[in-house]
C-alpha cells in the first residue's frame, strides 16, 4: 500500500467515526435523557466547595463516552467484516488486527463495560458514599484489565521491550508485568480524576490520542494509527456535544475506558516513558490529589488546595470554568508537542 493510501485510510478513519458518532448523538441523548440517567452531585458536606460549584449540573446525563468507545467499536467490527464480504472495497480501510489494534480495542470495550456499571451505580444511587464504585473498588477494575494486559503483552505478544529515549531499547523480561500494570492503572485513574469540567477530559485525550496516532504512524504501525484517528475523531465529536454547557458528560465509562486505552498504546508504540510528557497534565491532576489526601492525613485535616483535582482548585478562587479547560488544554497541546519532539529527535526521524 502506498503511502498516499495509507493517510488517505487513516484520515477516512477518522472522519467515518466522527460522522457516526456525530449522527447517532441525538439517540444517544435522548436515550438517557428519557430514562433519567443524570450524575448525582451529593451534597454531603464532605466536599462543600465542589458541591457548592457543580450542584447545578446534577441530573445532566454521566454516560457520554458511550459515544466514543461504542463508534470505535461499531466502525472497526464492520469494517473487517465488510472487508471479508467485500474484498475489493473495504480491504484497504480495514484496520482491525491481532499485532496492532485487537489488544487495545479490546481493553477499550472492557473497561467501558466496567465504567459503565459504574456510571449506572452512581445514577440509581446504588453503593457507598451515595451511589457508584468506591475507589478502592476502582483500582481492583484497573488493576484486573491491567493484568489480562500485561499477560497478553508478556505471553501471547512476547513483548517485554521498553525503549529509553536516547539511549534504548531494553527488554526487562518478568518485570514488564508489573510495569505494564502500575502504567495502565495509573494511567487510567488520572485520566479518570481529570474528567470533573466540560470539555476537559475529552479535549485533552483527543490531543493524546492524535500524538500517539502521529507516533505510530512515524513507526509504521499505520493500523494503530487509524485505531488512534478513530478514537480521535470519536472523540471530536463528542467535544461538540460536551463543550460547557456540557449536554452529557464523559463518565467512567469513557474515562476509564480511555485512560487504560491510552496506556496500551503508548506501550505498544515503545513510547511509554513519553507518556507523562504528553500526558503531563494527567500526571499533575493526579499528583494534586495525592498531595491533598497526604496532607489532610499528615497535617490533621490541612489541605494544600481549596479542592482537588486541582482544576477544582481554579474554580475555587474564581477561575471561570471555560478559562480553566481552555488554560488546561493548551498545557496538554505543548506537552504533546514537547513528547513529540522528544520522539523525532529520539528516533532520528528529526532529520
Amino acid at each position: 500500500m502506498s503511502l498516499d493510501s495509507i493517510v488517505t485510510k487513516i484520515f477516512s478513519v477518522t472522519f467515518l467515526a466522527f460522522a457516526i458518532a456525530m449522527l447517532w448523538t441525538p439517540l444517544l441523548t435522548h436515550f438517557l435523557y428519557k430514562y433519567k440517567l443524570g450524575k448525582q452531585i451529593r451534597d454531603e458536606g464532605n466536599s462543600p466547595i465542589f458541591t457548592k460549584l457543580h450542584l447545578k449540573k446534577s441530573g445532566t446525563p454521566a454516560m457520554g463516552g458511550i459515544l466514543i468507545w461504542l463508534t470505535v467499536l461499531i466502525l472497526s467490527v464492520a469494517i473487517f467484516y465488510l472487508a471479508q464480504w467485500f474484498d475489493n472495497y473495504f480491504t484497504f480501510l480495514n484496520f482491525l488486527t491481532r499485532p496492532q489494534t485487537l489488544l487495545p480495542l479490546g481493553c477499550l470495550v472492557a473497561a467501558a463495560l466496567a465504567g459503565l456499571l459504574d456510571d449506572y451505580l452512581n445514577v440509581r444511587k446504588i453503593g457507598p458514599y451515595g451511589g457508584g464504585l468506591s475507589v478502592k473498588h476502582r483500582l481492583l477494575v484497573y488493576t484486573i484489565i491491567a493484568i489480562v494486559a500485561a499477560f497478553w503483552f508478556y505471553f501471547r505478544l512476547d513483548w517485554d521491550l521498553i525503549r529509553v529515549p536516547f539511549i534504548g531499547d531494553f527488554n526487562i523480561g518478568w518485570w514488564f508485568i508489573p510495569f505494564v500494570i502500575f502504567v495502565i492503572v495509573g494511567t487510567a485513574f488520572s485520566v479518570n480524576e481529570t474528567d470533573g469540567l466540560d470539555g476537559l477530559a475529552g479535549g485533552t485525550l483527543l490531543v493524546a490520542y492524535i500524538s500517539f496516532g502521529a507516533i505510530a504512524f512515524a513507526q509504521g504501525k499505520f493500523d494503530l494509527a487509524a485505531f488512534c484517528g478513530a478514537i480521535a475523531g470519536a472523540l471530536l465529536a463528542f467535544l461538540w456535544f460536551n463543550i460547557t454547557p456540557a449536554r452529557f458528560f464523559m463518565g467512567d465509562t469513557g474515562a476509564m475506558s480511555l485512560g487504560v486505552t491510552l496506556a496500551v498504546i503508548a506501550i505498544l508504540t515503545k513510547s511509554v516513558l513519553l507518556l507523562p510528557v504528553i500526558g503531563l497534565l494527567y500526571v499533575i491532576e493526579s499528583a494534586s490529589v495525592i498531595i491533598q489526601v497526604l496532607s489532610k492525613k499528615l497535617r490533621k485535616g490541612k489541605k494544600v488546595f481549596l479542592s482537588a483535582p486541582i482544576h477544582h482548585h481554579f474554580e475555587a478562587i474564581g477561575w471561570p470554568e471555560a478559562k480553566v479547560v481552555m488554560r488546561f488544554w493548551v498545557i496538554s497541546g505543548v506537552s504533546a508537542l514537547v513528547g513529540l519532539v522528544i520522539f523525532l529527535m529520539d528516533t532520528g526521524a528529526w532529520h
